[in-house]
This record gives structure tokens, sequence and C-alpha cells, in this order.
């Protein structure tokens, strides 16, 4: 598919997910991944350079920054996730899209609700994440 440019010169990444993959069918790939805790599934979705930034990452990594670098990294801090999180379970509330980003909602197996800012490669890879959370 040819990459298309929006009006203001960045890539038109979401409007290229579509019809092949829409940003709700990506939201609802990455929730099953998850519910299934499906690590190759999971990662399938991330760059290889990808940066996530999370308070749950600061407290599972005791690292006050909550940053993960890379695809390596993150596997790792998703494995341990799954492990700290045995009943892992994400329910999709809403999905949000941008230009080359995309906002999943949801609710996590706490009843805590989350909200994933997701900005995307010209391949419609996750490059970089904020995780937020309810109070």
């Amino acid at each position: 598919m040819p990459v298309q440019v929006g009006a203001d010169g960045r890539l038109d990444i979401i409007n290229r997910m579509t019809p092949e993959l829409t940003a709700k069918e990506f939201a609802l790939e990455w929730i099953e991944a998850w519910n299934s805790h499906n690590l190759d599934g999971i990662m399938s979705h991330y760059d290889d350079d990808v940066v996530l930034t999370s308070p749950v990452a600061a407290t599972i990594l005791n690292c006050p920054s909550g940053t993960v670098e890379g695809k390596v990294a993150l596997r790792e801090y998703f494995k341990r996730g799954l492990e700290v999180y045995p009943n892992l379970n994400f329910e999709l509330l809403d999905v949000l899209r941008g230009v080359s980003s995309i906002v999943i909602c949801y609710r996590n197996q706490k009843g805590t609700g989350t909200a994933e800012f997701m900005e995307l490669t010209a391949k419609g890879k996750i490059i970089r994440v904020v995780a937020n959370y309810s109070l």
C-alpha cells in the first residue's frame, strides 16, 4: 500500500489501516493477545525501537521514570507483568484515533480504567506508548 501523507505533511497511518485493519480491529487484536497471555501475539504489535512509559512499569521494575526502551526490554517487562498478574484481563471500552496514533481505553482485572496512547510507525507498529490509569 502506498504511503499516504496528510495535509500537514505527516504520515496518515490510521487511514492506511483501513479497510484491512481498522483502529478498532487493531485494539481488539491487542486486547485478545493480552487476554490470552500470548506474549508473542502481544509483541507482534510493537516496533523494535518502542518506548513505553507507565506507572505500572515504574512499580514492577522499581524504576522511577517508568520507562522501558526497546522491544527486548519491553518483552521482559511484559513477561514479568504476566507473572505478577496471572489473572490479567482487559475489557475494551473505547478506541480513539488520531493521524498517527490511537488511544485504547480499557478496564483491567482490578477494575481500573486505563488509557494507552500509542504512536504508530508507517508500518502500523507501536513505537511509543504512554499508559494512564484512573485514580
